[in-house]
């Protein structure tokens, strides 16, 4: 259970770093221009971006640096569960504009910051 805790927690941090950074130093014009799945961006404005791009790198941080260096690592289930908050409006925002393709994408990501809180919470916290 804990390595896949620490798999799942490591694919998170990379996807929510990459999604995060483009959120922060990407136009949001030009992130627009990136897909179909990709024009939600318009609906927000750009300082709304850069706050859930900032959340998004936070959480991705509070997924693993926590329990690597062994400093408060209750921080994991914490921002795993901010985490699973964003994706909640992010699946909501999904189906709302019909876009249900990408809203299994969401889920999926959903369920992974879900069973990273869960997991550090009560089945294999980090115990000091």
């Amino acid at each position: 259970m804990n390595l896949a805790l620490w798999i799942a927690a490591g694919l998170l941090t990379a996807v929510f770093l990459f999604s995060g950074f483009g959120k922060l130093f990407i136009p949001r014009e030009k992130m627009a221009t990136m897909g179909d799945a990709a024009r939600w961006v318009l609906d927000f404005k750009p300082s709304t971006l850069k706050v859930i791009g900032a959340l998004e790198i936070l959480g991705a941080v509070g997924l693993i640096l926590p329990a690597l260096v062994g400093i408060a690592p209750i921080l994991v289930p914490l921002a795993a569960a901010g985490l699973a908050l964003i994706m909640t409006g992010a699946l909501i925002m999904r189906i709302r504009r019909g876009e249900t393709k990408t809203a299994l994408g969401d889920g999926a990501y959903l369920a992974l910051t879900a069973f990273v809180a869960i997991g550090r919470f009560a089945l294999k916290p980090f115990t000091g």
